[in-house]
């Protein structure tokens, strides 16, 4: 796959004992390629495998054991999701968290365990941009606009999805970088990005209103308008 792939993931889960009685609930993906999301995510709730959720964490995560009942169990869910992932680095907040969760449920199933070199930690990143601020994914998606209306509890694939907006702010915003080696790849990853109309809207100007535009353009800038050589 051409492009740089990252997931974005986040997980719910019974507590904070990963080694030992807690389990996962939930997990959310969401792809980014070249810092850019694709639309393409993965979602499962997970079976707590007998674990009693607390008061304390439904109320937080909106799960019970009843919500969770019908849940499929992680081995059913586990070749789903390293599919997902395949290759790619994983971006979590607070990464030894949902590292530690993974890899526990990978452990108990006779998976290879993920390196931590495959994990980036916004968390870590945000306290080095912000010394001394708060950096919980709430504060970030408050410093930086990120509208929290989606989220009424913390579920992990709303939470994946406002961790890849962080994260996208973090790494420097969500401009598009021009720094491509040559003008033609630029333009090859602009319009790449640029989902096309399947019935292109009619023009709104008319054909003399096009023709002073070109005129203006080229008394301006000759044919350095990048616009001009390419549709």
């Amino acid at each position: 796959m051409n492009g740089l792939r990252e997931i974005a993931f986040d997980t719910e889960t019974t507590g904070f004992d990963a080694w030992g009685d807690d389990r996962l609930t939930e997990i959310g993906c969401v792809e980014l390629i070249d810092f850019l999301p694709t639309g393409k995510t993965f979602h499962t709730l997970v079976h707590p495998e007998g674990k009693e959720i607390s008061a304390k964490v439904t109320q937080i995560t909106g799960h019970t054991n009843e919500s969770l009942r019908d849940a499929p169990r992680f081995e059913e869910v586990a070749e789903g999701f390293r599919e997902f992932v395949g290759d790619s680095q994983m971006i979590a907040h607070n990464a030894n968290f949902d590292m530690g969760f993974i890899n526990a449920a990978m452990d108990r199933h006779d998976y290879r365990l993920y390196p931590r070199e495959r994990f980036i930690d916004t968390l870590t990143i945000a306290r080095e941009k912000f010394p001394g601020a708060s950096n919980t994914l709430d504060a970030l998606c408050k410093r930086f606009d990120i509208s929290l209306a989606s989220r009424s509890v913390h579920g992990a694939l709303v939470d994946a999805e406002l961790l890849a907006k962080v994260y996208l702010e973090l790494r420097g915003g969500r401009a598009i970088k021009m720094d491509f080696a040559t003008e033609e790849e630029t333009v090859k990853r602009i319009t790449s990005a640029i989902r096309k109309r399947s019935t292109p809207l009619a023009l709104l100007s008319t054909k003399e209103e096009r023709k002073a535009h070109d005129e203006f353009v080229v008394s301006k800038l000759g044919d350095s308008a990048i616009w001009t050589r390419y549709d």
